[in-house]
């Protein structure tokens, strides 16, 4: 648990998610993730492991393959996901936070906000739960609510051992 809370390191993307009323932006679609693929090989050309996408409005919108939550004050915020995937990942996260009694904020995050948050991390489902160090100039230090909510999903996604064994 130690490593992985070092967190990973973010890079903006170039590209942003695209205006809704040009593509079905809450689906799976490959032509979709085209800009997600180039944005990730960019970044880890760079040295990153990933790239925090803009929405078409410049809005923060989530990564190339996860959502992505912030944490100020005890506080979950998530953007709220009109223009892209609504994973389920991202729901059971936000349902586990709620089972806490964590509050969970689901908002328009602007780009100027990043460096007011603590802890960020990623949810999907290769991601699962990651930490996040670094969005290209900001820092964040994993801490307690990611471990939780690390510890909460992995018991919630792993399978149940038989009552028999």
């Amino acid at each position: 648990m130690e490593q992985r809370l070092k967190g990973i390191r973010l890079t903006i993307a170039e590209y942003r998610r695209p205006d809704p009323a040009t593509a079905p932006s809450k689906t799976k679609a490959t032509g979709l993730y085209m800009i997600c693929t180039l944005e990730k090989h960019r970044a880890e050309r760079a040295g990153y492991a990933d790239a925090l996408m803009f929405d078409w409005r410049g809005h923060v919108a989530e990564c190339t393959g996860a959502n992505i939550f912030f944490i100020d004050n005890a506080t979950l915020h998530t953007p709220t996901p009109d223009c892209f995937l609504d994973g389920i990942t991202r729901r059971t996260v936000i349902a586990l936070a709620r089972k806490r009694g964590m509050a969970v904020v689901e908002r328009t995050i602007l780009p100027e906000e990043l460096g007011r948050f603590s802890e960020c991390f990623i949810a999907g489902t290769a991601a699962e739960v990651t930490p996040v160090s670094v969005i290209g100039e900001h820092t964040y230090r994993p801490g307690k609510i990611c471990e939780t909510l690390i510890t909460d999903y992995g018991a919630a996604v792993q399978p149940r051992k038989l009552a028999a064994e």
